[in-house]
């Protein structure tokens, strides 16, 4: 996987409300820290990604899945030198909590234990969702997601903890953050905040990065990035954007624009564009996905107690035109593995790999 083929595609599919889609090529990309807004369901297809996530290292290779609770820091990068190959579908917070409701006996909040998972089903069942959204068949997408999420949250899925403010340090830290939303364009300095807060620079910084796991500037351009792209979603241009949210031109924002989403605001908000206008166009990367078969079929191992349409198997799957490059077909194994009721809580991941760059 040569570095020029790297290439991504962040969309949406109008028929999969507040579920953001992904397909990526990467080789020498590198994330730096930041959080989502919603859960990360990334199936590796190809290679190695290494992602620091709960104080270390996590390694995800082929028919593993990256997976990552909202609001929860990571960063990412190649773990071997071509790169990694993925699918990724960002499911709501509301979604994941209506599936867990009607499908799990999970109480409270909903979230996954391990931030990686070897399931080689689960992983085709995300690209599955992919090929779907991409061949406009709703019924499957919506139908394949939900028996995926089903899936990984009873084989690896429970309560989250809450993040109680409870201490001073943690008290402050909530404060300082409120501050620096309420003045996202023109922040104050640490000392600022931490002098109107009653506090030292020092331990406000010790406090913030304790509670969010990131010190305050991080915090800072991470969620001036979120902002943004809620802004591009609404229609604004990327130079408007990025001023609004305090960055001091287009290609700032760009820069760490791409640094955390993985495109540019650009070709984001274009994605964005053509699922609004409803033209119909099938959007998909090119070269990096044209392992095609001339027909699908959307496999479903079904999780006890959740029925698939019929619709979701369609037995008269049409050829994909040519001119419509689509995604590496993922095969379904003949045999897959049942979902067990045992929860895994270790990421098996390999000894004597790469230790990632200094934060």
């Amino acid at each position: 996987m040569a570095a020029s083929a790297e290439r991504a595609r962040h969309w949406q599919y109008a028929e999969l409300p507040g579920v953001d889609l992904l397909r990526a090529s990467y080789v020498e990309k590198i994330f730096v820290r930041h959080t989502h807004e919603n859960f990360v369901i990334a199936a590796i297809a190809d290679g190695v990604e290494v992602f620091h996530h709960g104080g270390a290292d996590q390694y995800a290779g082929p028919g593993a899945l990256a997976l990552v609770n909202p609001d929860t820091p990571h960063t990412g990068r190649a773990g071997v030198p071509e790169g990694w190959r993925y699918g990724a579908v960002y499911p709501s917070p509301g979604l994941v909590a209506e599936i867990a409701a009607e499908t799990t006996t999970i109480r409270g909040t909903p979230g996954f234990i391990s931030p990686v998972l070897e399931d080689p089903y689960a992983a085709g069942l995300v690209h599955q969702v992919l090929r779907a959204a991409e061949e406009g068949n709703a019924l499957a997408a919506d139908t394949l997601l939900r028996v995926a999420v089903t899936r990984l949250l009873r084989l690896n899925g429970g309560p989250l903890p809450r993040r109680a403010v409870r201490t001073a340090g943690a008290r402050i830290a909530a404060r300082a953050r409120a501050v620096l939303e309420e003045r996202m364009a023109e922040p104050p300095t640490l000392e600022r905040i931490a002098a109107d807060l009653g506090t030292s620079p020092f331990a406000l910084l010790r406090a913030f990065r304790d509670v969010y796991g990131m010190p305050p500037h991080t915090w800072l351009t991470d969620a001036r990035v979120r902002r943004a792209r809620h802004l591009l979603d609404a229609g604004a241009a990327p130079a408007e954007a990025a001023v609004a949210v305090g960055f001091t031109d287009q290609p700032h924002l760009n820069r760490h624009f791409t640094r955390i989403v993985g495109v540019p605001p650009g070709a984001y908000q274009r994605e964005r564009k053509n699922v609004q206008d409803g033209d119909g166009a099938l959007l998909v990367p090119s070269r990096a996905w044209q392992n095609r078969q001339p027909s699908q079929t959307y496999a479903v191992e079904t999780p006890e107690g959740v029925e698939t349409p019929d619709a979701a198997q369609p037995a008269d799957a049409k050829e994909t035109p040519d001119a419509v490059e689509t995604s590496d077909a993922v095969e379904t194994p003949e045999n897959p593995t049942p979902p067990s009721s045992g929860t895994p809580w270790e990421s098996g991941s390999p000894s004597g790999c790469p230790v990632s760059p200094s934060e």
